[in-house]
């Protein structure tokens, strides 16, 4: 199917590893222009040997000084801005509210809320300009249910979802599209880590937690990064022109998280 993408500029944050770097390719198969950054510099190198086609740089998306530099790169690079994906994310603490130290509790809120208002403020004039303008935030199943000794991580998703439902009627006028995604347990390390941590908190056997996060899903099955990159392109494409304001979710029907 071609989605009519040739040429799109595309922005994607946290783009050299998991959802990131499969997003970017999806979108260079589809002839889009596409710039990522990451704080990770093994994962650039590997990238920059990997995918060429792709510029990629170091940066940290909470740091705003960071952020206007990467962003003045990006510009440079595609000659403007048609899609940004906010994908940039961290797990954040695994514990009880009065265990967490407050400094885990705000970078997990920079990162997963905060950075993606750093990205926004500075693309947005240069959507209002595009032709096919269109805002991407990853939010997660934790943004629409509660996730017991994760609450700074659900708590940020939350507000991603807030933010992406204002920035959407905001910007509608001006056709710029915003939307969230909403993963559930996506295949990787990083939810692996995330459940052994859970593991070890309540003292079982990580199989048993494991069981324990599918409890509640219809489909008891990892999400794969290819198809949340499949569901972000077809956004970014004239085919979801009219597709806005919307918390879609990608999660085998989870209707809580353990």
């Amino acid at each position: 199917m071609d989605m009519q993408i040739e040429g799109l500029r595309v922005l994607v944050t946290a783009g050299a590893g998991g959802i990131g770097l499969e997003t970017a390719r999806a979108f260079v198969r589809e002839g889009a222009k596409v710039f990522v950054c990451d704080v990770d510099l093994a994962a650039l190198d590997a990238m920059k040997a990997s995918d060429p086609a792709i510029k990629a740089v170091v940066c940290d998306v909470a740091d705003r000084a960071a952020v206007g530099k990467m962003f003045d790169e990006a510009l440079a690079f595609l000659g403007g801005l048609d899609c940004l994906v906010n994908n940039a994310g961290i797990a954040g603490p695994t514990a009880r509210v009065e265990e967490i130290r407050p400094e885990d509790w705000d970078r997990c809120v920079e990162v997963c809320l905060t950075s993606q208002f750093n990205l926004a403020r500075l693309a947005v004039p240069h959507l209002k300009a595009s032709k096919n303008p269109s805002i991407i935030n990853l939010s997660s199943a934790a943004g629409k249910n509660g996730f017991a000794l994760r609450s700074p991580y659900s708590a940020a998703k939350w507000g991603v979802v807030g933010f992406t439902k204002s920035l959407a009627i905001e910007l509608g006028e001006f056709g710029v599209r915003v939307n969230a995604i909403l993963p559930g347990l996506v295949a990787g390390d990083r939810i692996r880590r995330v459940l052994e941590a859970k593991a070890q908190q309540y003292g079982k056997p990580f199989k048993e937690v494991e069981a324990q996060a599918f409890a509640y899903a219809s489909i008891k099955d990892y999400i794969q990064p290819q198809q949340l990159a499949d569901q972000m392109v077809f956004l970014a494409s004239p085919r979801g022109r009219t597709i806005s304001g919307q918390a879609i979710s990608i999660d085998g029907d989870t209707k809580m998280l353990m």
